[in-house]
């Protein structure tokens, strides 16, 4: 039988898997994709958390405003920690589809920059690490 423990340790580290991926992304400066990498590793991450907590992740993608919703199940993070969390996954999410498919007016490898990649890059290393106070080691 799987657990929620169980699952939490395969989301996060699904999670680290994609944030060196994430760094072979930033090297190719491909930015657009630095923002979409990001966005889904924050979403497993943030998952594998709620799992922990014992909670059942909803089938949507920004799930950071709920984690604010519940800090006493993640006593290791302050109340900083998770409005940071929060807004790292709604900024992320508001950029998923464009950063991915674009849309009239927005051509993904040419909107984003340099910058939006650092900040989506060191947003998730955060977010990771972050993560990893909440879901032990195995």
């Amino acid at each position: 039988m799987t657990t929620n423990g169980a699952l939490a340790r395969s989301y996060l580290a699904k999670a680290r898997v994609r944030l060196r991926a994430l760094a072979v992304f930033v090297a190719e400066e491909a930015h657009s994709d630095v923002i979409r990498e990001a966005q889904e590793l924050v979403e497993l991450a943030l998952k594998g958390m709620l799992r922990q907590a014992g909670v059942e992740p909803p089938h949507w993608h920004d799930v950071g405003g709920l984690l604010r919703e519940l800090p006493d199940r993640f006593p290791d993070l302050d109340s900083a920690d998770l409005d940071r969390i929060a807004a790292i996954s709604s900024w992320l999410h508001a950029e998923r589809e464009p950063s991915f498919y674009g849309e009239p007016g927005l051509i993904p490898t040419e909107h984003y920059t340099e910058a939006d990649a650092k900040r989506a890059f060191d947003d998730a290393s955060w977010v990771v690490s972050a993560a990893s106070q909440v879901v032990p080691e195995e």
